[in-house]
């Protein structure tokens, strides 16, 4: 009606349509809304984390070398489709927050089926809950195909190509099959992956805000690295409760090391790192499949080693091997994966890293085979501290090194004659 108040209180109207944002927006920083979205994802990485910590405990060596990557694979990828769409088409109205609403109610959803799907009684809620996330998903891209033709091809391959698996994981769970799930799942992986490819083969030019997807990898890196922390915090203190000993200790600060050290090397690399070009981006961003996952697990690997020092597990005691290999194989995996996807064009370092890190994380493994659960978090403390040594040591190098050529040669020998 002509004269009617169509704005909310705060002066914005409640429809703005879908927007194409600027790629080079000034001050593109997370919104309070996404980072509400990211703490729906804190519950699906804890519940994720304790089945984990229970398959372990419950000798279910399978459940954790199979479950765990598929499930991780159902949370990361719902968290990175929103993530990409919202860097380019956040349009924060009301059609835009609801559809969020029924993604956040998905996430919730597929949080409270991972306990059943990790043990393979049923993953009709977890696929039920991802596939809430991506009807979503694609009726927001949907939008954006209606309201804005200059992206219009790119949009309608989204939706289209999301659309159709879709179908396919619904397919695959009606007849509720663990066997028939198992075999489909890496084929119907792959088709995901494979959307957003020939999405961006379109003729339609990408939006993507680099520094927003920086940050908010960066934002869900430290929420997994706090989640970590804190399920080795809780398995401590239940360990604890009938009496601190040296080695529960031991494996606290062990754990504390690994986590601040983690943060340090991932926020050192790809932390301040700007994905650009198209094949690197699509490597920089899927590669994130690893670090987020590994770093989960480093939460259930120290859960787990805490437990075992305190002599927990019922009738199936914990050995110790799993216990030390639940912690070194994860933190090996998060280092390969950043140490690949820190190397860069006409970048010395990156060479160099690789060859360090792999080293570090094949001496990991090795370490997690032969030691005990409390000695293994300390070796893994130390040769992660050694690694941050080592990137501080080479930035102040390439520091001081840069400031010399910048000086000049007068300059540079004058300072260094002074010193």
């Amino acid at each position: 009606m002509a004269g009617e108040d169509t704005t909310l209180k705060t002066g914005k109207p409640w429809r703005r349509g879908a927007l194409v944002r600027d790629p080079g927006e000034g001050h593109r920083a997370a919104t309070p809304l996404e980072l509400f979205f990211d703490l729906c994802f804190v519950v699906a990485v804890a519940q994720l984390t304790v089945s984990l910590e229970h398959a372990y405990a419950t000798d279910h060596l399978a459940d954790a070398v199979v479950g765990f990557p598929m499930l991780m694979f159902a949370i990361w990828w719902a968290w990175m489709g929103f993530t990409w769409f919202a860097t380019a088409h956040d349009s924060d109205d009301v059609p835009y927050r609801l559809l969020t609403l029924l993604q956040m109610a998905g996430v919730l959803i597929l949080a409270s089926g991972v306990e059943k799907a990790f043990d393979g009684d049923t993953y009709r809620v977890v696929v039920f809950g991802y596939v809430v996330m991506r009807v979503a998903l694609i009726a927001q891209w949907l939008r954006v195909a209606r309201e804005q033709p200059s992206v219009r091809g790119r949009a309608q391959r989204w939706a289209i190509g999301m659309g159709a698996v879709q179908v396919l994981w619904l397919l695959m769970v009606i007849p509720d099959s663990e066997a028939l799930f198992k075999a489909a799942f890496v084929p119907l992986m792959l088709a995901e992956i494979a959307v957003p490819v020939w999405a961006e083969q379109s003729d339609s030019p990408g939006q993507w805000h680099i520094g927003h997807v920086t940050e908010r990898y960066g934002l869900l890196t430290l929420i997994i690295l706090g989640e970590s922390v804190l399920a080795a915090t809780i398995a401590v203190k239940d360990a604890a409760e009938h009496g601190v000993t040296a080695s529960i200790v031991t494996v606290a600060a062990g754990g504390l090391v690994i986590a601040f050290g983690c943060w340090w090397l991932y926020f050192d690399t790809l932390g301040a790192d700007s994905p650009e070009g198209s094949v690197r981006t699509f490597v920089w961003g899927y590669g994130h499949y690893v670090v987020f996952g590994s770093l989960a697990a480093v939460g259930g690997g120290l859960a787990t080693a805490a437990a075992q020092v305190a002599g927990h597990g019922g009738d199936h005691p914990i050995s110790e091997r799993t216990a030390s290999l639940a912690i070194a194989v994860p933190l090996a995996l998060f280092l390969l994966a950043v140490a690949v996807m820190s190397i860069r064009p006409n970048d010395p370092c990156g060479p160099n890293r690789l060859r360090q890190w792999a080293v570090a994380a094949v001496a990991l493994v090795v370490m997690g085979a032969f030691l005990p659960p409390a000695p293994a978090a300390v070796v893994a403390g130390a040769v992660v501290a050694a690694l941050v040594a080592i990137e501080v040591s080479t930035a102040h190098r390439r520091f001081v090194r840069g400031g010399a050529e910048e000086a000049g040669p007068e300059t540079a020998g004058a300072n260094a004659d002074g010193a």
